[in-house]
């Protein structure tokens, strides 16, 4: 971190991608006691995928629904990030070691720096409650017809949540 910045200026942020697609979750139901509801399986291969960061310091999220996971999708969740990052301030993003986290082409704005989880450490990251939140409420269960279906509802449930980001939220977290 340069020494010219204090740690008062500096955003915590946590990233992370989920794949959303037809070979979707399934999630506890309601039921009758005694009975086992069927719930719908499929077996085709569309899917997206949505790039989420959340800062629960400022309460805020942004995301991204893209096809792809990749050094692209990074670099455009990034320009998002720095985007959000009000002049004057730096934003720490707290990742793991994804492939595309360490593309040689990724352009890492000024006012954002990177720190690498350790590997296999998923219970650091608070996002990764963030898909689990996003499955049971929106994805979950679900028959979709089409990749624009998928884009559509990934939309919808990453709006829902970021309109109360407060599922992040850590006190260790919050500088």
């Amino acid at each position: 971190m340069p020494k010219r910045f204090h740690m008062k200026k500096v955003d915590i942020w946590f990233e992370d991608e989920s794949r959303v697609g037809q070979q979707g979750s399934l999630t506890r139901i309601w039921a009758e006691k005694g009975t086992r509801p069927r719930m719908p399986r499929q077996q085709q291969f569309l899917y997206e995928y949505i790039f989420g960061a959340v800062c629960p310091k400022r309460e805020i999220a942004v995301g991204l629904v893209l096809p792809w996971a990749n050094g692209e999708g990074m670099h455009l969740l990034l320009n998002e990030i720095s985007a959000e990052t009000p002049p004057g301030r730096i934003a720490v993003i707290i990742m793991d070691g994804a492939g595309w986290h360490h593309f040689n082409g990724l352009v890492i704005p000024k006012n954002i720096r990177i720190l690498f989880l350790p590997a296999y450490s998923p219970e650091l990251n608070p996002v990764e409650q963030i898909w689990q939140y996003l499955k049971d409420k929106f994805l979950a269960n679900r028959v979709f017809d089409s990749l624009e279906e998928i884009l559509d509802e990934c939309c919808v449930a990453w709006n829902a949540f970021a309109n109360h980001p407060s599922l992040t939220t850590r006190s260790w977290a919050v500088l």
